[in-house]
Formats: structure tokens, C-alpha cells, sequence
């Protein structure tokens, strides 16, 4: 795992893909764990570490994530995200041609540890939203950059599949998935800062063969997203 900055209330780090954001059933290394263990002894501290999860990442998915180091960052924390006043995007490659730009609607319903996406409100489906925006075509595949404008469960896939855009390399989402790592990453995240009410942006490349192609675009669009004004929510 990586830092990326570590103060008195949040700790900011990368995501490895395939690690688990908590520990579950697999009982495989998870980055909570992992992230209280460094506390402890970065930090030498006795007895128990506290590190709030305020946020998630598909299991499969890497990318930038905070976590609280205090109770009190924790619930400013995970108000930001419950009220959607985060900044979160992604860059995913996915199979089609979508739009230059295009906003999604989708109502999410979990079925069979899958979530559906359907085109109008459906009973016990939560409503679902993000923007996209095409960089690049190359052959039959798209590169994408997401920004989320709610957050619930396996969003981007579900949704990017229902529109007929599944994102490459997806095991569960894509009817045709090739083998490879999920071509979909949490490149930027954006929020107040729950003490210092100063807005801060992290944002990191993919280190994937997945994007192999589009490494020209997308080392653009990471130039750009570092160079937007702090507090730019799009």
C-alpha cells in the first residue's frame, strides 16, 4: 500500500486492486488491517489502533480511499459521501462506443450477489447516477472518465453494463469478460477536510496492463484532474 498524506485526523492511501477494503470471509489481507497495523507502529502506540472506514472500493477496483483516525473525522467523514459531497472518478476502459459525454440514471436492486441496473424505479431499487465523458476510442474499446454522483454497491459496472458499455476485464459485470485485472480505477478523490475545512485532492494513476494503449490519454487526464482548482466538484 501506498500513503499519500497522514495527518492527526485522516490517513489517505492507495487501494491495492483485489484487496478487500475490511476484513471478510476470504480472510484475506484487507486494507483496514493492514492501515491500523502501520498506525501502530509508525505511531508506537499501545493497545488498540482506531481507523474509521468511511467510504468503499469494489474489492477488484484499486484506487485512492481516506480513512479517520478520530471519531470525530470519521462522522464528517461519512456524512461527505452519505450526502454525495465527495469528489469521486474513476477511468475505466470499457468494450463499445459510448457518447462523448453522457449522464446515467440507473435504480440498483442486489440479485443474486449481482447488482441489477434498470431503466425506470422499481421497488426496493436505490437510484443511481454518474457522468461520463469519452477521452479516446481505440479499436472496440473506450477510454472513460466517471465522475459519481451517488455512491451505492458496484455502481459503475452495473450501470455501464446496463447502458451496453461493460467495463473490460470485469469477471461479473461483462457477459464476454476477457481474463485480466478490471480495467476500472479510483484515480481522484476530492472532500473537506472534517477539522481544517480546507478542501484536498488526491489524485494517482493506474499501474495496469489493462490500460495498455491508452497511456498517452491517460497520463493527460491525470495532469489535468492535479491541475483543477481546489473545490471544483464536476
Amino acid at each position: 500500500m501506498r500513503i499519500l498524506y497522514e495527518d492527526n485526523h485522516i490517513l489517505v492511501a492507495e487501494k491495492p486492486a483485489n484487496m478487500p477494503c475490511q476484513a471478510d470471509s476470504s480472510k484475506d489481507a484487507d486494507m483496514l488491517n493492514l492501515l491500523k497495523a502501520y498506525i501502530k507502529q509508525s505511531a508506537n502506540k499501545p493497545g488498540a489502533v482506531y481507523l474509521g472506514l468511511c467510504h468503499r472500493l469494489d474489492r477488484p477496483v484499486g484506487g485512492v480511499m481516506v480513512f479517520a483516525k478520530t471519531s470525530k473525522a470519521a462522522k464528517r467523514l461519512c456524512s461527505l459521501f452519505a450526502e454525495n459531497k465527495a469528489e469521486r472518478r474513476y477511468v475505466a476502459v470499457v468494450v463499445g462506443r459510448p457518447p462523448e459525454e453522457s449522464v446515467l440514471i440507473d435504480y440498483l436492486k442486489l440479485s443474486d450477489k449481482r447488482m441489477i441496473a434498470y431503466n425506470s424505479p422499481l421497488e426496493g431499487a436505490k437510484r443511481a447516477e454518474l457522468s461520463l465523458r469519452t477521452l479516446m476510442y481505440l479499436g472496440g474499446y473506450a477510454l472513460v472518465d466517471i465522475a459519481l454522483k451517488t455512491g451505492r454497491k458496484h455502481q459503475i459496472r452495473s450501470q455501464l453494463m446496463n447502458h451496453g458499455w461493460p467495463v473490460r476485464f470485469d469477471m461479473r459485470y461483462n457477459p464476454s469478460p476477457e481474463k485480466g485485472q478490471i480495467a476500472l480505477f479510483a484515480y481522484c478523490l476530492g472532500f473537506m477536510h472534517p477539522t481544517k475545512k480546507e478542501y484536498m485532492r488526491f489524485v494517482i494513476a493506474p499501474n495496469s496492463k489493462s490500460f495498455f494503449g491508452f497511456e498517452p490519454c491517460l497520463k493527460l487526464l491525470i495532469e489535468n484532474a492535479k491541475n483543477m482548482p481546489k473545490g471544483c466538484l464536476s
